[in-house]
């Protein structure tokens, strides 16, 4: 594996995996889907969580707006990527854009391990957002922005960072509390690396009429066992 492990670089063992996050059921299926918080790490980590939550719109159609923060690069607002199209082992999808700043973003892997996941289930164009500082005030303006396009909304982040388990699950739980009854005078309470898009998140779902749903959570310790620092991942719809 290369591409910092982050998935498979084999088409064949990429397509597998996936096919096997996928496969999981939900029961209570919702009527409609505005979009999905999913988690970023590599897919032996978080795949089955993010997987969980992409299993509900295998069917869909629409374009899909990836919107995640920046871990390696110090910005203000948004900017997407300057590329025509994003390549995967999977083969390319092409971007689309809807007057965002452009820059070189391809590093950012909480947008980068997004893509398979769309390019299985054949999203036909994608647009990357990647989030650096922001305001509420700012927020709203980019929500607003966001609303009018017809497309599927994916906010990319993590929770809690190396915490130890039990600090996490109770870390955690809290941020989802907050994430899932958009608690706007307790947000600044959030753990998660996406704090920025997530701002966007709560203000988008205040025009859409929603508010997110939990559809699963877990950390890193329940996957390898190893529970003195873990990091925190869920999955929701809204």
């Amino acid at each position: 594996m290369i591409m910092q492990e982050w998935y498979p670089n084999n088409p064949k063992e990429l397509k597998k995996l996936i096919n096997k996050f996928l496969s999981q059921k939900i029961e209570n299926l919702p009527k409609k889907i505005n979009g999905l918080i999913v988690p970023h790490a590599g897919y032996f980590y978080s795949g089955s969580v993010a997987g969980t939550a992409y299993s509900l719109i295998k069917n869909n159609q629409k374009k899909a707006i990836v919107i995640g923060p920046s871990h390696y690069t110090p910005i203000s607002g948004i900017i997407t990527t300057n590329k025509k199209e994003w390549q995967t082992p999977l083969g390319k999808i092409k971007i689309f854009n809807k007057c965002f700043k452009k820059s070189d973003i391809e590093n950012e892997h909480s947008i980068k391990n997004q893509i398979p996941f769309l390019q299985f289930i054949k999203t036909p164009e994608i647009m990357p957002l990647m989030v650096g500082e922001i305001n509420f005030d700012e927020a709203r303006i980019y929500a607003k922005k966001l609303s009018k396009i017809n497309a599927i909304f994916i906010f990319s982040t993590d929770l809690s960072h190396f915490k130890n388990y039990y600090d996490a699950n109770l870390i955690d739980k809290n941020s989802i509390k907050i994430i899932e009854n958009l608690e706007i005078e307790k947000f600044n309470d959030i753990d998660a690396c996406g704090y920025f898009p997530l701002m966007i998140l709560l203000e988008l779902c205040k025009i859409k009429k929603t508010k997110p749903k939990l559809i699963q959570y877990k950390n890193s310790g329940d996957i390898t066992g190893e529970k003195s620092s873990v990091v925190g991942y869920s999955s929701f719809y809204f």
